[in-house]
């Protein structure tokens, strides 16, 4: 777009000598103000054009993209499966698991009505399942009283373990705990599920009394899961805003609380914190951490080596498609650094199937990171002022930004184990968001401790394909008898498959 004091040119200098001072000092301020406004307007725009693949916002918040459907080619092909396609049928129950057999046989022949006699060895199964009532196991305690027959005197039986003890087993803590946990279903809906489905009588205090006991149980096993994190050679990190409640006093400030996430292929660990900081992501990593951190931009981790970092090539792209939705010379620039990033992961993909062997993938990969460190610096280099928010100052701050930390955008491509992408981190921190969406966080201290150590726990699980309500059963039967809790590391086989 032409500056508005382009216009000046246009004017002779002898009319402009023989312009009043007046009119002079008018059509300066008069330009001044087109420039703000036109900045003002391309702020404006560019914030209009917002979306998931220009930036850091969810797809869910994208604009409308109208309401007729792209129409698509149609490829002449049938509905459904096509040949060659492994099918997928229902999988039976072994014999032994049913619980009741059926024997159908034909009486006559379907073609002549002769009658038939005899067994088949090798029968259509047809298996059809249910769901039997379901019925809570209450198991009653009776403490009887004895009079003595020397003294008189009335003597009762009494464990205090008993009398005192929750009302609710184990198994049904866990399950509360894993309806409003992993399920996000709140505390009410959790007393309407026992009531409709198990026939269980339950308030509403009681739900949350059972999460803070399952939060207690699980406590070592997730320090236990800290700990290991920290000593892992890769670890991709992550955060996103979980609000705080100030239910209990101990967030009077009313600071934002902030999930963080740490992630290795087989143990997940979560933690809430009221701080974005540095020092919360030196505490959450360990200000000892001799691993690789896979990550985004955010300033809260160049405290890091940049010779151990990966940054996300996938914001990468973003900020690159945001350059080249500027127009102009940023829109030549981004575009070029986005075919250059095309180019670097048809290779990576070719590494990934195997199709492509490492030193030559490395030897390939050398001539994409000189062309896009030549194009940063020349985005880096366009003269602005100090203050400057046009489209094209914030296109060479973003180059200038990512020449500090250059070298960080190569790791995977010497280090075996290292994506190019944080992405296993937020799919890791997406159930989170979830949660954050239909519960608006947290009220208290305590619910941010049972947030964290639950998706810990379940991510955890799921990445060892172990069972989640089975373990939360063992957890809160080992917390109630003082005994040691089960742990989440990884079995030494797991770990060595990994």
């Amino acid at each position: 777009m032409e500056s508005p004091n382009a216009f000046l040119s246009e004017i002779s200098a002898e009319d402009w000598a023989n312009t009043p001072e007046s009119v002079k000092q008018l059509v300066q301020r008069l330009l001044e103000r087109i420039e703000a406004l036109e900045a003002g307007q391309q702020a404006l725009q560019e914030q209009i054009q917002r979306n998931s693949k220009n930036s850091s916002q969810p797809p869910s918040q994208d604009p409308p993209k109208g309401f007729k459907a792209t129409p698509k080619k149609k490829s002449g092909k049938a509905r459904g499966g096509q040949p060659g396609h492994p099918g997928h049928s229902q999988e039976l129950y072994p014999p032994e698991q049913c619980t009741r057999i059926e024997d159908h046989y034909p009486e006559v022949c379907c073609e002549c009505g002769h009658r038939l006699r005899g067994k088949d060895a090798n029968p259509q199964r047809c298996q059809i399942v249910d769901l039997p009532p379901l019925q809570p196991i209450v198991l009653e305690h009776r403490f009887h009283a004895l009079e003595c027959p020397q003294c008189g005197v009335s003597s009762r039986a009494y464990d205090g373990e008993i009398v005192d003890g929750c009302r609710y087993g184990e198994r049904l803590c866990a399950l509360v705990a894993l309806l409003s946990g992993e399920y996000r279903q709140s505390h009410r809906m959790v007393v309407r599920l026992l009531s409709e489905l198990f026939e269980i009588p339950i308030s509403v205090g009681s739900v949350g009394r059972l999460r803070q006991q399952m939060s207690e149980a699980i406590e070592q096993p997730v320090e236990a899961v800290h700990r290991y994190v920290q000593q892992q050679p890769v670890v991709g990190i992550d955060e996103t805003s979980l609000p705080q409640g100030n239910a209990d006093g101990n967030n009077g400030k009313g600071k934002r609380g902030w999930l963080w996430v740490m992630v290795t292929p087989l143990v997940c660990y979560f933690q809430v914190a009221l701080s974005r900081s540095q020092a919360t992501a030196q505490s959450i990593l360990g200000t000892d951490f001799a691993g690789i951190v896979n990550s985004d931009r955010y300033s809260a981790y160049n405290w890091l080596n940049l010779q151990w970092r990966q940054l996300c090539w996938a914001h990468l792209k973003r900020d690159f498609t945001k350059i080249a939705e500027r127009g102009g010379v940023s829109q030549t620039l981004g575009e070029q650094l986005l075919q250059q990033q095309e180019k670097l992961f048809e290779l990576w993909h070719r590494v990934r199937d195997g199709t492509l062997a490492r030193p030559q993938w490395i030897e390939a990969v050398a001539p994409i990171r000189q062309r896009v460190k030549a194009l940063l610096e020349e985005g880096a280099a366009y003269p602005i002022g100090t203050r400057e928010k046009t489209p094209l100052a914030k296109t060479v701050r973003t180059c200038q930004q990512l020449l500090k930390v250059e070298p960080a955008l190569w790791l995977f491509v010497t280090t075996v184990g290292v994506e190019p992408t944080n992405n296993a981190a937020e799919q890791a921190i997406r159930p989170a968001v979830l949660w954050r969406r239909c519960s608006y966080g947290s009220q208290s201290e305590a619910g941010s401790l049972f947030v964290g150590r639950m998706m810990t726990v379940v991510a955890t699980l799921r990445r060892q394909n172990r069972h989640v309500l089975d373990y939360l059963t063992d957890a809160c039967y080992a917390k109630r008898r003082g005994l040691p809790a089960p742990s989440l590391l990884p079995l030494p086989d797991l770990q060595r498959s990994s």
